[in-house]
């Protein structure tokens, strides 16, 4: 391979090249924003206790906003079909895991609502005495 194919392949992005480049961003962060989701619910449930859950729910949301019109455009503006080395299949997955990934940071942003509420309902109340 001589110095001039180097640098081609160099400024074409590397061995991925720059048609999978933007199908693979959208679908890391996808797969992030699901994984972020899924650990806030779990933070809600009290099956771990690290982190806060409305930061959680706050940040999956926010980046499946991000990966789904990411992967839209990306899809709307590669040439070929799939299989044609330009990430198209790549698009594909990333809009269904962004839509999850804001699915997720949803009910979860919903869930530490509806707790704050129970505990600030229990807070106030006087606790049980007897009569006599």
């Amino acid at each position: 391979m001589s110095a001039t194919d180097v640098l081609t392949v160099a400024a074409e992005g590397g061995v991925i090249g720059d048609g999978r480049t933007g199908a693979n961003l959208a679908l890391g962060m996808g797969l992030i924003g699901v994984a972020i989701g899924w650990l806030a619910l779990a933070r809600i449930a009290s099956r771990i206790s690290t982190g806060n859950a409305r930061t959680g729910a706050m940040a999956a949301m926010a980046v499946g906003l991000v990966s789904t019109p990411l992967a839209a455009l990306h899809l709307a503006t590669s040439s070929g079909g799939p299989g044609t080395g330009n990430g198209m299949v790549g698009a594909i997955a990333a809009i269904p895991l962004g839509l999850i990934a804001m699915a997720l940071g949803r009910r979860a942003l919903a869930r530490s609502r509806r707790t704050d509420r129970t505990a600030d309902r229990f807070e106030n109340e006087q606790p049980f005495r007897s009569t006599s």
